[in-house]
């Protein structure tokens, strides 16, 4: 039995629209998944519809069930909460989150998808895969109790892993943006807040994730004597300059990569993919997360909202798409 759905495609750089795609018919070990909703990941997922994946970056930055080709056509996401309509008997029913792009219905192997404990909402579900980013850049960081912090850039990134250090005991952190706005975001997680020339410094450790190049620079100037800079930023085809010279090696400073692609090394003896998703998961039962969903859409808007995220005329952290359900009009 044929079967089709739509799905969200990038056409070329800067112009997105909905095509009609044709489903797989499911294996025994596969799962139909119908989508509840998405998210916009602003940061990467701008940058793909831009076209800012330099070609030595093509393979490395692949979603795990992308489509087509960077610069395009591509079909490219992978925050997608649903439904499993068909599959093994334990997921029959379940909500699930996958690292899917944004499409209506998906076939997809069962132990692709990672079911939604019941302590968390579908719509906030989306974030999981982000969550999961700050959980992998603080197994890197590996911060101690005690520790003054500071989380340079509030974007979706930097305020995941704010949100999970605001757990952490006898802990200072701070976020700092250049928007003074992202102060009330700050407060509903819990953390303080501050703009870049108010920040408190002498810090253990600064994650960096505002992908600016001043971003940066404030980073290492916020830092106490042998802190640890974690860049957790992606700058795609943009060169930036670093001030290495002046009290950068006297005061033996360090900038050190994070990436969600390889589990951290601290964990990866120990923990799968599968188990920092987990850990992602149960982290969200956690109503202040909330705060970090700034814009809805309905998914046959996406092709118009790319370009708005992406130039900042929509200003966002995680932007959710919304899907109508074929037996429900109503949306999710």
């Amino acid at each position: 039995m044929k079967r089709d759905a739509r799905a969200f495609w990038l056409r070329s750089p800067g112009n997105g629209e909905i095509r009609t795609v044709s489903l797989p018919e499911p294996a025994a070990d596969d799962v139909l998944v119908r989508t509840l909703c998405s998210g916009v990941s602003r940061g990467t997922e701008t940058l793909v519809f831009r076209g800012g994946v330099p070609e030595s970056q093509y393979t490395t930055m692949r979603a795990p069930f992308q489509d087509g080709e960077f610069p395009g056509p591509v079909k490219y996401g992978y925050l997608n909460v649903g439904v499993v309509e068909e599959g093994p008997e334990s997921l029959l029913g379940r909500t699930v989150f996958c690292l899917y792009p944004h499409q209506t219905r998906y076939v997809v192997p069962a132990s692709a998808v990672t079911p939604v404990p019941d302590t968390v909402p579908a719509a906030r579900a989306v974030l999981a895969g982000t969550v999961e980013t700050a959980v992998n850049a603080l197994w890197d960081a590996a911060p101690l109790i005690g520790d003054r912090i500071a989380v340079v850039g509030a974007g979706m990134v930097g305020c995941c892993v704010a949100a999970v250090l605001a757990r952490y005991p006898a802990v200072r952190v701070q976020i700092v943006d250049a928007d003074p706005t992202r102060a009330d975001i700050a407060k509903a997680l819990g953390v303080d807040f501050a703009l870049p020339e108010d920040a408190a410094g002498e810090c253990d450790l600064v994650v960096h994730a505002s992908a600016t190049e001043s971003g940066l620079a404030r980073s290492l100037e916020l830092l106490a004597t042998e802190g640890t800079v974690l860049e957790l930023s992606w700058y795609g085809d943009r060169r930036i300059s670093l001030p290495l010279g002046e009290a950068f090696h006297s005061r033996r400073l360090v900038v050190r990569s994070s990436q969600v692609g390889a589990v951290s090394p601290a964990r990866r003896s120990r923990r799968t993919f599968a188990d920092r998703l987990a850990v992602s998961l149960d982290l969200l039962a956690d109503p202040a997360f909330d705060a970090l969903i700034t814009g809805e859409c309905a998914f046959e808007e996406l092709p118009t909202v790319l370009p708005r995220l992406t130039s900042g005329a929509l200003p966002a952290l995680c932007h959710r798409v919304l899907y109508e359900s074929e037996t429900d009009p109503a949306r999710v």
